[in-house]
């Protein structure tokens, strides 16, 4: 049996973070050999099985993500967007595998992400479950055969700490309803409804936000003309399949050569 793949994860204390660790600790192919926090964390210095309640796993809680990228094969980074163009330059400098997760990103961070993936392998996705991809696949499929004649609106919802809006995935959702129109998202995008902001635009894509509780993601790409609507749904009631379709990436990922990729790719769906 080979060795294991050696995973760092960044923003280890957080939601996604600890849930990783947690698949991590289960798999019999990955291993965690890095976890990395902000400076002035309180769980620096620490043993980050022993911080999150668990056994003991030689694992400490580092600020220095070189130095753990240097002894893995691949980060697994679900933080913000600014601590994520960082670790992108720092895992092409390692000439490792990473997977990205992070959302609220923007053309300037993308623009960075790209130029590292000329040295690193860059899985980067809004959503990394295997069901989410499938509804954006779908999302397009339908998108390319109505007109617009059928509105497209997007509804998405997350619990009240979600500090970005819409969510990645909402964004990933209409990038896929746009390509399916032929049309760029940033041209047909319509998030400002407060006040009378005149008739829906024909060919607009629609975005709802909605906050509240503990709801760990839900999804709906609606089509409505005159007499019918279409809805396709995905809820997610577990945040584990996130991490599950992120450790899939990063076994995937092992081997391929520097570029850009999405989860259509790790499940075969390009």
């Amino acid at each position: 049996m080979s060795d294991p793949i050696g995973v760092v994860i960044t923003g280890a204390s957080g939601r996604m973070g600890q849930m990783l660790i947690n698949t991590i600790a289960q798999s019999d192919r990955l291993a965690l050999v890095g976890a990395i926090e902000r400076s002035g964390h309180p769980w620096l210095g620490q043993d980050i099985g022993l911080t999150m309640g668990m056994a003991e796993i030689g694992v400490t809680v580092e600020e220095d993500p070189l130095s753990s990228f240097s002894k893995a094969d691949c980060v697994i980074d679900f933080t913000s967007p600014e601590a994520t163009v960082e670790f992108a330059a720092l895992a092409a400098q390692a000439r490792i595998v990473h997977v990205i997760g992070t959302t609220g990103m923007e053309d300037k961070h993308f623009e960075k992400i790209a130029r590292a993936a000329h040295h690193a392998t860059i899985i980067r996705a809004g959503n990394m479950s295997l069901g989410v991809n499938l509804l954006a696949k779908l999302t397009k499929l339908v998108s390319e055969a109505l007109d617009d004649d059928f509105d497209i609106e997007i509804i998405e919802a997350h619990h009240n700490q979600k500090v970005d809006a819409p969510s990645g995935t909402a964004l990933m959702l209409g990038e896929a309803a746009a390509d399916g129109r032929g049309v760029s998202l940033k041209d047909v995008t319509d998030v400002n409804r407060n006040g009378i902001v005149g008739r829906r635009k024909t060919g607009d894509i629609g975005f709802v936000s909605v906050r509240g509780g503990d709801i760990v993601g839900e999804h709906d790409v609606m089509f409505a003309a005159t007499g019918e609507r279409i809805h396709l749904r995905h809820i997610a009631t577990d945040r584990s399949v996130f991490a599950r379709g992120a450790l899939k990436a990063a076994l995937w990922g092992q081997g391929k050569p520097p570029g850009e990729y999405t989860m259509f790719d790790v499940l075969g769906l390009s």
